[in-house]
């Protein structure tokens, strides 16, 4: 007798695995493969003595030690909070209270996709529509197609999100009557991933102000993602789009520790406006009562010490470092190249390149043709949503020198060009180097 089906949600068979998951397979199950896909952080920078120093503070004083493996609360550590309002306020140049903003509008999480995640169970019924760069962080696409939203596009440039595109989006949506249902404007505005392009300064305020005018029936949100902000190694510090929200009404900040820390805490935080807090933290206490405690007071220790300061200087040391040698392979392999071109990030952990007439596709044979060279890389066609015509770009690659070595980037790059070479010759009988 077969077994009786099992009756699944709407909302679980939205959800599919992410597209990224089959490369990170890949990368652990191939020896000898450069892996240029996963967005993870430098195995060798992880600040394992800091934590351990920060840890043992906290567990050889009794009074706090069980206070750090007590629950928590909903909304997260007061003192991390506040710690964390005065590190963003500290970047954008402006006090707590110029900006409308106290302690209160803070929350932590488990990491920023909690966050994510939370906002769309708040805000988004099937139906809705977001409005996100092209191409964009292709993990929140997979979370928006599980909460049932409609995701339209609005081209970038080499200042990021073009507002003159965003402007005539709105106004079309308002004459069509679909402007209620645009419930999220997002943005990865500090070196996107995957393009690690930002979002120039004067479009900022801008943004803000297209959010506040076309916001006639219903408030439209802006969901900033600075997750990589802190990761900066080149040129100055740009305030956020937060800062211009001086009523604290229409955005969404949201960054994490795992970048410029360690994704190991598992610790994300928000600056959310108060009628977005309550809503969302009912639901993450449904979730979990509030994010891990201990990881709380190991980043809140790390903070009032000056070691996460330190940390994140370091860190932009090392990044650097890769940029630059992932550029200067780009120059020597490509620059000869007439159908690459590439992006120049100031800061994270992402190059875009674009190569003319090649299928870079999880299909295409770029892929098979890199992975026999013995690289992997990341399709950049998962960054984009379909157009009306079913169309995706299939001739871009995201690059992340983040994971790999000093030693594998320069001959990643070299094996991704053999792997051009390949393709362009019908020649594909190279071997996984180890």
């Amino acid at each position: 007798m077969p077994p009786v089906p099992l009756s699944r949600s709407g909302k679980s068979h939205r959800t599919a695995d992410s597209p990224i998951s089959y490369f990170i397979q890949k990368a652990l199950d191939t020896p000898g493969l450069i892996s240029f896909a996963a967005g993870l952080v430098d195995e060798g920078s992880l600040p394992v003595d800091e934590v351990g120093a920060a840890v043992a503070e906290i567990v050889s004083d009794p009074v706090s030690g069980r206070a750090a493996l007590q629950y928590g609360s909903t909304q997260g550590l007061p003192e991390l909070r506040e710690q964390v309002l005065n590190l963003v306020c500290a970047a954008d140049g402006v006090r707590p209270y110029d900006v409308n903003l106290t302690p209160a509008d803070v929350c932590i999480t488990t990491g920023s996709q909690q966050l994510l995640y939370l906002l769309g169970e708040v805000l988004f019924d099937p139906g809705d529509i977001v409005i996100t760069e092209a191409p964009s962080y292709f993990v929140f696409h997979s979370l928006l197609q599980s909460h049932g939203a409609k995701v339209l596009t609005v081209p970038i440039d080499d200042g990021g999100m073009k507002m003159d595109a965003l402007e005539s989006l709105l106004e079309r949506l308002r004459r069509s009557g679909e402007l209620p249902r645009v419930k999220v404007i997002y943005t990865v505005d500090y070196f996107q991933n995957p393009t690690g392009l930002t979002l120039a300064l004067d479009r900022r305020p801008k943004l803000v102000e297209l959010a506040r005018r076309f916001s006639t029936d219903h408030r439209i949100l802006i969901l900033e993602d600075a997750a990589y902000r802190e990761l900066r190694f080149t040129g100055a510090d740009l305030p956020s789009v937060k800062r211009f929200d001086t009523t604290n009404e229409y955005v969404v900040y949201t960054s994490t520790f795992s970048k410029p820390c360690a994704p190991g805490l598992k610790t994300g935080y928000a600056l959310v406006p108060p009628d977005v807090m309550e809503p969302m933290m009912h639901l993450k206490g449904s979730h979990d009562f509030g994010s891990a405690n201990l990881s709380q007071h190991i980043a809140s220790r790390l903070m009032a010490s000056g070691a996460y300061t330190k940390h994140a200087e370091e860190l932009r040391n090392v990044y650097r470092k890769k940029r630059d040698l992932m550029l200067r392979a780009m120059e020597s392999e490509f620059g000869d190249f007439p159908a690459a071109r590439w992006t120049i990030p100031d800061g994270g952990f992402y190059v875009w390149l674009t190569l003319d007439a090649i299928d870079t596709g999880p299909s295409g044979e770029f892929v098979l043709a890199a992975l026999e060279t013995g690289v992997l890389f990341v399709p950049g066609e998962f960054g984009h949503v379909p157009d009306e015509n079913g169309h995706v770009p299939n001739n871009e690659c995201r690059l992340c020198f983040g994971v790999a070595t000093e030693e594998q980037i320069p001959e990643g790059i070299r094996r991704l060009r053999r792997a051009c070479a390949a393709i362009s010759a019908g020649n594909r009988t190279f071997v996984i180097q180890t």
